[in-house]
């Protein structure tokens, strides 16, 4: 068995002759957090749509588990253990947060989808609004119900993609623990694409660095803060 939930090798997504991500291998331990930082187009996502299937490889090959799932879709690695959330929440507004939380289990499959969508509600403290209206939250509770959407079924591995835009300090720091809860309890392996420095660099185990569809660093996060190429391509002043 791969020491490695997940594993990326020479990941390669071309557009014609442009080269949105070239080359790039990654790799995520049990109950890791590995941030993804880079200036807007430098193919942070387009990374992570690469690896759950939404967009097919150029070159590379994806591993999850140990596994090759390159040849699979995303509702495939979905039903794996691989998981994400987007930019835009995927909530439905009008549907009451327990419900709709449960019906992404069923739909997930679950056995017990109530007690699925239970457990994952009192993971996020969201059992007190359980029976609230989705577009009757506060924004950053939405952004936790995205998160709970994405954390049905108890997957092995989420790939989160700017999870806390539009947060508050507050909200964005609350965010940051779960998380870096969520993977001791419940034994998840996290791959983060933020911008909110002080978040990566606060909770990520490991921080790799893109640049031009490249990794031009990726280490423990005080050594990546401190390389200065990584201070010349992105973290500038605020390094």
């Amino acid at each position: 068995m791969s020491e490695f939930v997940l594993q990326a090798e020479d990941v390669a997504i071309h557009y014609g002759g442009v080269k949105a991500v070239d080359g790039v291998s990654l790799t995520l331990g049990r109950g890791q957090i590995r941030g993804l930082i880079g200036p807007n187009g430098a193919g942070k996502s387009t990374v992570i749509d690469a690896i759950t299937g939404r967009t097919r490889l150029t070159r590379g090959k994806v591993f999850l588990g140990g596994q090759d799932v390159s040849a699979l879709g995303a509702t495939e690695r979905r039903m794996r253990g691989l998981s994400r959330s987007f930019q835009r929440t995927s909530i439905f507004g009008q549907m009451p947060v327990r419900k709709q939380v449960e019906l992404a289990a069923y739909k997930m499959g679950v056995a017990d989808s109530g007690a699925d969508a239970d457990a994952v509600l009192r993971e996020l403290d969201l059992m007190p609004m359980a029976e609230v209206i989705a577009e009757d939250l506060g924004y950053g509770q939405q952004r936790r119900l995205d998160l709970a959407l994405a954390l049905v079924g108890r997957p092995s591995v989420l790939l989160l993609d700017e999870p806390m835009a539009g947060l508050s300090v507050k909200e964005s720091h609350d965010l940051a623990k779960h998380l870096k809860a969520l993977t001791s309890r419940w034994d998840v392996s996290v791959l983060l694409v933020e911008h909110d420095m002080d978040v990566v660099f606060g909770i990520s185990d490991v921080v790799t660095v893109f640049e031009l569809g490249r990794v031009i660093a990726s280490g423990e996060p005080a050594g990546v803060r401190a390389d200065p190429r990584v201070r010349e391509a992105y973290l500038g002043s605020a390094a």
